[in-house]
């Protein structure tokens, strides 16, 4: 069974501060993060 991608503080900030900025839409963030676009409210 493969297990679960699991995910820093560090990295999450990342994201967190890339969709606050709001220069990206979600579905380029979660590209350029290699996350799902779904996956970004979970940070």
């Amino acid at each position: 069974m493969k297990k679960r991608k699991t995910y820093d503080d560090q990295f999450k900030a990342r994201v967190a501060l890339e969709a606050v900025k709001g220069e990206k839409t979600i579905s380029e963030i979660a590209t350029q993060f290699e996350v799902h676009p779904n996956q970004r409210s979970s940070f």
